[in-house]
C-alpha cells in the first residue's frame, strides 16, 4: 500500500515545467508538529504518518509514487522582472485527492538545493518554518483562503545565514502552487504553447465549471481576478500583511501562500510594512489591494494571446477584467469591514463611516484588533456595563475624548436597525477576533525553539490561535498588544 497515494497531474504536463528534484536529507529529523486534524481531512494514514514523518517530512524519505519536483517560474520582484526564478528551496512531493474530491499539493520548504536555487543552499532556518506554520494556520482558522501547515521538523543540520542556525523544513498543502510568475515563465520565452497547456491546466484544477466556454481564456482571467480582491478585502479585515507580493508569491488558485515576511498589525497604519526588505513600502497594508491588480495586469500580459486574434479587443477584455477587479474588491472590502463595524444595512454613508473609524485608529495610535474588540463589546445587550465597555474603547486611543464622540455617533447611526444589540454584537464578534498571530509571540515562541529546544510556547500559541474568535480564560497574554520593548518593528524572509 502506497505511504500516501499521490496522483501527480503537474507532472503530466512537458518536462519545461519542473524540473527533478531531491532532498538534501536530515541527519537527526524529528517531527516536532503534525496537524493531526489537516492530516484527517486529506485522508491520510494518521498512524503512518506519526510512524514516519519524521523521515518523510524531512526529505528523508521517499515515497515510490512521490512526484519530487521544483516548479519552473518567473516574476517581478519588487516591481523588477527575473526571467527564471521556481522553486529555489521548496520540492513538490506530490499531490493527492482528498476525500471530498479537492486535488491538492504536498510540498516540502527547506529540503535541499534543486536547479532553480542560484548558488543558494536550499534549506529553511527553524525560525522561519516556525512562522509559517503559525500564521498560515491562524489564517485558516480566521476563514482565509490560505496554504495550510501539514508538519514541521527539524533537521538536526545547521544552516549559514548571518550565523548558524538551526535547520528545518515545513510541509505545506495548498490547492497548487502555480503564480502568475509561472505564466510569466513561459511568456517570457515566448512559449506561447506552454502558456495554453497552463491555462488549460489552471482550468481543469481550480476553475472546471469553465471547461468548454468559447471564452475560457477570459474567464479564467476574470475569475482569478475575483479570488484576488476577496483574498485580499480578507487580509485587510485582520490587519495582515503579505510583506512580498511580488508577482511569484501570487498563487493563482485564489489562496495565501509563500509566507515570508509577513506579520499582522498592532496599532494601525495604513502606511504599515514589516519586511526589511521593503525599503520603499511597495507592499504597505494600504497599498495590498492596487498590488493585487498590479500583478493581475501582468497576468493579463500573459494570457492576452488567448483572449482573442484581435489585439485591440483582447486588450479591451483585459481591461475590463482588471476594472472590475478594482469594483469587486471594494464591494468585498466594504462586506468585511461592515461585519467589523456591525453594519446590518448597506447605506451610502457606510463608507465615510469606516474611514473615519480607520482614521480616528491611525491619529489615536490604535491597535487595529483590541480597537474593533473594544467596538464589539461596546454594541450592547443587558448584561453589558456600557459605561466600562466605553472606558475600555476610550482607553486604545491616544486621543480618548475623539475615541467617544465617534462612538457616539456610530450608535446614532445603527440605532434605526431592526436587530437587537445582543445579535449586532453576536455578529460583530464573528468578524472580530480576539486572537491575533502576534508578531512578539511569534518570535517568543521562536526564541524559546531555537536557543532552548523549547517548543511549549509554540503549541500553546497554535492551540489559542485555532480559536481566534473566543475567549479563552487564562490566555489573556496572547490577547494583550505589546508593550514598548515587545514591539518587533521588523520581520525578515529568513528561509
Amino acid at each position: 500500500m502506497p505511504l500516501i497515494g499521490f496522483d501527480n497531474s503537474y507532472t503530466r504536463l512537458p518536462e519545461r515545467f519542473y524540473a527533478p528534484a531531491s532532498a538534501a536529507g536530515a541527519s537527526e529529523p524529528w517531527m516536532f508538529a503534525f496537524n493531526e486534524p489537516l492530516a484527517r481531512e486529506l485522508g491520510l494514514d494518521v498512524e503512518t504518518m506519526k510512524r514516519d514523518g519524521a523521515a518523510l517530512f524531512s526529505g528523508n524519505l521517499k515515497p515510490d509514487d512521490a512526484a519530487n519536483v521544483a516548479l519552473a517560474y518567473a516574476g517581478h520582484q519588487f516591481g523588477h522582472f527575473v526571467p527564471q526564478l521556481g522553486d529555489g528551496r521548496a520540492m513538490l512531493l506530490g499531490e493527492v485527492t482528498t476525500p471530498d474530491g479537492r486535488h491538492v499539493d504536498i510540498q516540502l520548504k527547506g529540503s535541499g538545493p534543486t536547479r532553480f536555487s542560484r548558488n543558494g543552499d536550499g534549506r529553511a532556518a527553524l525560525g522561519p518554518v516556525i512562522r509559517e506554520y503559525i500564521v498560515s494556520e491562524a489564517m485558516h482558522a480566521l476563514g482565509i483562503p490560505t496554504a495550510r501547515s501539514l508538519a514541521a521538523v527539524t533537521t538536526g543540520d545547521a544552516v549559514f545565514r548571518e550565523q548558524a542556525q538551526p535547520g528545518g523544513v515545513i510541509a505545506r498543502v495548498a490547492a497548487s502552487h502555480i503564480r502568475v510568475g509561472t505564466f510569466q515563465y513561459f511568456a517570457a520565452r515566448g512559449d506561447e504553447e506552454g502558456v495554453k497547456l497552463l491555462a488549460d491546466h489552471v482550468i481543469a484544477r481550480h476553475y472546471p465549471q469553465l471547461e468548454g466556454e468559447e471564452d475560457r481564456y477570459t474567464r479564467l482571467f476574470e475569475a482569478i481576478a475575483a479570488r484576488q480582491a476577496a483574498l485580499i478585502a480578507k487580509w485587510m479585515g485582520v490587519g495582515f500583511i503579505h510583506g512580498v507580493m511580488n508577482t511569484d508569491n501570487m498563487a493563482v488558485s485564489g489562496e495565501t501562500i509563500d509566507y515570508g515576511p509577513c506579520a499582522f498589525m498592532d496599532a494601525y497604519s495604513a502606511t504599515k510594512t514589516f519586511s526589511s526588505i521593503d525599503r520603499n513600502r511597495r507592499y504597505a497594508y494600504a497599498n495590498q489591494p492596487g498590488i493585487g491588480q498590479w500583478n493581475l495586469a501582468r497576468l493579463a500580459e500573459c494570457l492576452l494571446p488567448l483572449f482573442g486574434d484581435v489585439q485591440e479587443e483582447a486588450m479591451e477584455k483585459a481591461n475590463a477584467a482588471l476594472k472590475a477587479y478594482g469594483e469587486r474588491f471594494q464591494a468585498e472590502w466594504l462586506k468585511v469591514m461592515r461585519a467589523k463595524l456591525g453594519l446590518v444595512r448597506e447605506r451610502e454613508d457606510d463608507l465615510k463611516l469606516i474611514q473615519s473609524f480607520l482614521s480616528l485608529m491611525e491619529e489615536g495610535e490604535a491597535d487595529f484588533t483590541l480597537a474593533f474588540l473594544r467596538l464589539t463589546a461596546a454594541a450592547g445587550g443587558p448584561t453589558t456595563d456600557l459605561e466600562l465597555a466605553d472606558r475600555d474603547l476610550r482607553g486604545e486611543f491616544s486621543a480618548p475624548d475623539a475615541a467617544q464622540i465617534w462612538l457616539d455617533g456610530w450608535r446614532l447611526y445603527v440605532a434605526g436597525d431592526s436587530i437587537s444589540p445582543e445579535e449586532r454584537k453576536a455578529l460583530m464578534q464573528k468578524a472580530n477576533p480576539v486572537y491575533i498571530p502576534r508578531n512578539h509571540r511569534i518570535e517568543e515562541a521562536i526564541r524559546a525553539a531555537v536557543d532552548d529546544g523549547d517548543f511549549s510556547l509554540f503549541e500553546a500559541l497554535n492551540r489559542v490561535l485555532a480559536h481566534p474568535c473566543e475567549e479563552q480564560p487564562g490566555f489573556e497574554r496572547y490577547k494583550a498588544a505589546p508593550l514598548t520593548h515587545e514591539i518587533v518593528p521588523r520581520t525578515f524572509c529568513g528561509t
